[in-house]
């Protein structure tokens, strides 16, 4: 693939890794990069994330022939549809955003100009925020979700998943349901019950909360506003996986109230046989 301007829509974690990838990987010739504010747009600038700033974003989105929204996934369908008339023809958008449904199908519904959207998300991320924690190899390996929908073009989906194998990725195609009902249980989840735990600790307890308390509930430091835009569009799925893990912890509740410590094994010994073949 190669792309002669590459304009990614908010230079975070995210956007400034996409920039930063693309750029020593040789995939485009121009980087621009698109922000609200100044000072991150010259941090993008100053780790090399991107070659060009600009506040304008249909400047910056309409002369490029890759456009990546990076931006918290209650802007994207606004963003995307207010951007995409004036685009070049041969023009793809996508996004990286951490719900798929509500997205795709915000976008689908709207844009009718012949421009191609292809619903994307990187499986790669920590809880540290902005372009100075941007990295060239973070989706090396990782596995990237491409979304597929009865509307989606075979080109578009092609080019979308060329762009991310670019960047190092491993793609997988699935539709926005399966991607969101899936990300439920593997992100949404974990972030929520992170933030659970955090939120029960006692100040007087802080200092003994050692390692295992801050491993457990390291995510829990990512952006509230960010992750309640996430919970607010994948509410369904959320609640139906958040079923499943209270059924667990009635589990563990009913076998510690009877002493039941054969069950208490099982549950046990069933955690550590999952999370040992996830690996490290």
């Amino acid at each position: 693939m190669d792309i002669d301007t590459l304009t990614i829509v908010g230079v975070g974690l995210i956007g400034g890794s996409i920039g930063l990838a693309a750029k020593r990987r040789g995939l485009a010739r121009r980087v621009i990069g698109v922000g609200r504010q100044r000072g991150t747009l010259d941090d993008a600038l100053a780790v090399g994330a991107i070659d060009i700033a600009c506040l304008d974003a249909a400047s910056a989105v309409h002369q490029s022939q890759v456009t990546v929204f990076c931006t918290p996934v209650d802007r994207i369908v606004e963003q995307v549809v207010a951007l995409a008339p004036g685009c070049r023809p041969d023009a793809l958008l996508t996004d990286a955003g951490s719900t798929k449904g509500t997205i795709v199908g915000g976008i689908e519904a709207k844009l009718c100009n012949g421009v191609a959207f292809v619903g994307s998300h990187p499986l790669a991320g920590s809880e540290k925020r902005g372009p100075l924690h941007a990295k060239e190899d973070l989706f090396q390996n990782r596995v990237t979700v491409v979304t597929r929908t009865p509307r989606t073009s075979d080109r578009a989906l092609e080019r979308t998943m060329e762009f991310w194998q670019a960047l190092g990725s491993r793609v997988r195609v699935m539709t926005p349901d399966e991607h969101d009902r899936a990300l439920a249980m593997t992100s949404h989840l974990p972030h929520l019950l992170a933030s659970a735990l955090a939120g029960v600790l006692p100040v007087e307890l802080y200092d003994l909360a050692a390692t295992g308390f801050r491993d457990t509930t390291r995510i829990a430091a990512g952006d509230p506003a960010l992750w309640t835009g996430i919970f607010a569009q994948n509410r369904q799925a959320v609640l139906d996986s958040l079923d499943l893990l209270q059924d667990r912890l009635t589990q563990f509740k009913q076998a510690l109230q009877t002493d039941d410590q054969s069950t208490l094994d099982s549950l046990l010994a069933e955690a550590k046989r999952t999370r040992d073949a996830l690996g490290s």
